[in-house]
């Protein structure tokens, strides 16, 4: 089942995919309040070490904007 959830939660980027960029040394993160939902919950499974993989990666042109680079959310 929580396999599904990350499931869900890359299928929601997928539809309203973030926008990364570097500002200043700063990495700003923009998008709908909706796909702050869908990362919130993939942050959620992996702190609470629900998946059996340690990271997702959110690529460019799926679940992050074109122009954005490659996200990876892994623990440690």
């Amino acid at each position: 089942m929580n396999y599904d959830l990350a499931i869900m939660a890359l299928e929601g980027l997928a539809r309203a995919p973030l926008t990364l960029r570097i500002d200043n040394g700063s990495v700003i993160i923009e998008g709908p309040q909706a796909s702050f939902k869908e990362l919130a919950r993939l942050c959620l499974l992996i702190g609470g070490g629900q998946v059996s993989d340690d990271s997702f990666e959110l690529q460019p042109g799926v679940h992050v904007t074109s122009g954005s680079p490659m996200l990876r959310l892994r623990a440690r």
